[in-house]
């Protein structure tokens, strides 16, 4: 179990990285594609990687 913990903490990380990247490019003027499309890849991500954070969470402290 420890293993896919593990493995859910890494994606949950990557995916927050990702997320992170996206925000900081919205912050740039003039970039392709437009920030709508921008804001919404970072908010999947986020969204992403909180799921797998709660995932990893509940693996580790419950079983």
């Amino acid at each position: 179990m420890k293993s896919t913990a593990l493995f859910f903490y890494v994606v949950s990380a990557i995916f927050l990285l990702g997320a992170g990247k996206y925000l900081m490019d919205m912050a740039r003027p003039g970039v392709f594609p437009p920030k709508q499309v921008i804001k919404q890849r970072a908010i999947t991500l986020a969204g992403g990687g909180g799921i797998c954070l709660l995932i990893a969470f509940i693996i580790t402290y419950i079983w």
